[in-house]
C-alpha cells in the first residue's frame, strides 16, 4: 500500500506495519492508523510514527531508556489486556519529543508515554500517575547529567 506524507514523501508500506491506536493520541482522538518510519541511514535514536490516512501528521519519538535508563513505571493491567500483551518482548515504548527552535531545549513526554504491542500491532498512550516525570522532560540535560555521573563513577571530574 502507498501512503503520502508531508516528511518523506510517498511511502511504500505493508499492510502488516500499521499499528492501530483505538483511543488515538492525546488531541489526535479522531487518528487511529499510523506506522512507525526510522531512519536506517542514521545512528540518531529518533524515529517518527506516522499517520497513515493524515499525511501533514506526524510525531517524532525516541525510546525513552536512552536518555533515562532509570525510567520506569507499572503499565496498568487494563492498558495489557487492550493491548493484548503476553510477553514483556511484546512492547516497545516510546516518548514524543519536541524539538524547538533551540535544539539545546528538545524534550520528550514521559509522563504520557505510548505503549505499542508490536507483535499484535496494537498501540495507546498512556497517562502516568507519577510525579518523578513531566511532559517536558529535556532530553539534553538528562544527557548531559549522565555523562557526568558516568565520568564522576569513573573517577574522573
Amino acid at each position: 500500500m502507498k501512503i503520502w506524507t508531508r516528511n518523506f514523501g510517498e511511502l511504500e508500506i505493508s499492510e502488516d506495519r500499521i499499528i492501530y491506536f483505538p483511543q488515538g493520541i492525546i488531541a489526535f482522538e479522531q487518528v487511529k492508523k499510523f506506522v512507525l518510519v526510522e531512519d536506517k541511514d542514521n545512528d540518531l535514536p529518533f524515529c517518527w510514527l506516522q499517520a497513515v490516512e493524515e499525511p501533514d501528521l506526524a510525531f517524532v519519538l525516541i525510546n525513552p531508556f536512552y536518555f533515562k535508563k532509570d525510567y520506569e513505571f507499572d503499565l496498568p493491567e487494563e492498558t495489557v489486556k487492550e493491548l493484548e500483551i503476553e510477553k514483556e518482548e511484546d512492547v516497545l515504548v516510546f516518548a514524543l519529543v519536541v524539538i524547538p527552535e533551540d535544539i539545546g531545549k528538545m524534550s520528550a513526554n514521559l509522563l504520557a508515554p505510548l505503549i505499542i504491542n508490536h507483535r499484535k500491532k496494537k498501540g495507546k498512550q498512556v497517562i502516568l500517575d507519577d510525579n518523578r516525570y513531566k511532559t517536558k522532560h529535556f532530553i539534553m540535560e538528562e544527557l548531559k547529567s549522565s555523562l557526568r555521573g558516568g565520568m564522576d563513577n569513573a573517577g574522573v571530574k
